[in-house]
């Protein structure tokens, strides 16, 4: 069955509210068995909260775009938010804790099977109704937690193909206990100024493939979480992200903060991450662990970026498992092998773990990193947080930073310091207990 948004009331004119007429399509086309809800190009929609159903595939031809609503109220047909929220009183890159569950949603599923989205056409989630304080840095939301683009709960066989998906002013495609996901060929463009629009969040879930996509956002590219909200779904597991192109104002790839559960058996492999002020981050604050990851086969270009408004500091690799709170817990990062990694950039690798060197059997395999100068930002400092004190440690650059870790095999290790990095090099390698550490340059 294929139903024509247009033929069930929708105008396309970018002006009126076409969800109802787009909502009684998805619904039409679940209750006849399944089938696809087209979007003619050349048309603008408008919608509040839209639910997808299972055995529906959205269609958006080129030309097509599905554009969030003007009014917030509109985002709220769940019903889960007893008034519209008011302006935040701290910046959220002082204070983003998050249990991962949202009141307001644009495009919502839980609990279904074999949801597709496809086409090129593109969604935007118009952004600049949620906007609050505005610099040439950085855009921070009116509220928190904001609507993501897509909230995608406890669906099995999802995919999302060819689309763009734009504007986001909160997590992009946040991924809750899903099973069986295909991420193919999409392109994520938001503003690189506009906090938390990560791009693709996979937060407890299971056999996931991220394959050929582009990524700008801000904060992060793809973060891999485990949510407090959300633990019934257990670990983030058995994930594949390949031949990606990524840029972000803090980490491309990602996992955490939100570590409530295991993280274990995923690869990325053949990305190029570029203008991006951290790298890979690897960011332990909660009880969970982080296990049997690879990552090969990359080029990483890094810069630093506003120091007052993003997380980060320039590194192509961070790997810190820190307690978020004096009394709370943290689990442990082990087994996780970095092989044939070209990085360039403003800083080098940072491990620090705790007292305890809950970081261990780390390999790291012709790994090239050259130190170059890309900005004017100060550059000695290390960013550890989230953690106690949000602690910001001020230090001269080195290509390797190692605290608290054990096991840690460094093979081929090739470094380069640029003319002008010089000045902010005392030392290559600054390593604190951190026993059975190997350090073999090339």
């Amino acid at each position: 069955m294929t139903i024509n948004v247009l033929e069930c009331g929708a105008l396309g004119d970018g002006i009126h509210n076409d969800g109802p007429a787009i909502q009684s399509a998805i619904d039409a086309c679940n209750e006849n068995g399944g089938g696809k809800v087209v979007f003619p190009g050349g048309r603008i929609y408008r919608s509040g909260t839209l639910i997808l159903r299972s055995f529906v595939e959205l269609h958006l031809e080129m030309g097509a775009v599905l554009k969030a609503s003007d009014r917030l109220e509109d985002f709220n047909v769940l019903g889960l938010q007893d008034t519209i929220p008011e302006g935040i009183k701290v910046p959220t890159y002082n204070n983003c804790d998050y249990s991962g569950m949202p009141t307001l949603f644009f495009l919502y599923a839980l609990n279904q099977e074999y949801v597709s989205i496809t086409g090129f056409g593109k969604i935007d989630g118009n952004e600049e109704l949620f906007f609050g304080t505005v610099c040439p840095q950085h855009i921070d939301g009116s509220f928190y937690p904001r609507v993501p683009l897509m909230f995608l709960q406890h669906v099995e066989h999802l995919t999302l193909q060819q689309v763009t998906l734009t504007g986001s002013a909160f997590w992009t495609v946040h991924m809750v206990g899903c099973e069986d996901v295909l991420i193919q060929g999409i392109r994520i463009l938001n503003d690189l100024r506009m906090a938390n629009s990560d791009g693709i969040d996979p937060d407890h879930c299971k056999n996931v493939r991220i394959l050929g996509c582009h990524i700008e956002s801000a904060d992060d590219c793809i973060v891999f979480k485990n949510t407090a909200a959300a633990e019934q779904y257990g670990a983030c597991e058995n994930i594949v992200v390949s031949d990606c192109t990524l840029i972000s104002t803090s980490a491309a790839i990602k996992f955490g903060t939100e570590s409530e559960s295991p993280f274990r058996n995923i690869t990325i492999q053949n990305c190029i991450i570029s203008r991006t002020n951290r790298a890979i981050s690897l960011q332990l604050r909660d009880k969970g662990c982080i296990e049997n990851v690879t990552f090969s086969n990359l080029n990483i270009d890094t810069r630093l970026f506003s120091k007052v408004h993003w997380w980060g500091e320039a590194e192509p690799i961070t790997i810190t498992a820190l307690r978020r709170r004096p009394d709370s817990e943290v689990g442990t990062i082990r087994n996780i092998t970095f092989s044939n990694i070209n990085c360039t950039g403003e800083n080098g690798i940072l491990i620090y773990g705790e007292d305890s060197c809950n970081i261990s059997d780390i390999l790291f395999e012709r790994i090239r990193i050259r130190l170059s100068k890309r900005t004017d930002w100060p550059k000695h400092f290390h960013d550890l947080r989230p953690c106690p004190g949000n602690t910001i440690l001020e230090d001269s650059l080195r290509v390797v930073y190692a605290k608290n870790a054990k096991r840690v095999v460094f093979r081929e290790l090739s470094t380069q310091v640029d003319p002008d990095m010089e000045e902010y090099v005392k030392e290559l390698y600054k390593i604190e207990n951190c026993p059975n550490i190997m350090l073999q340059d090339s």
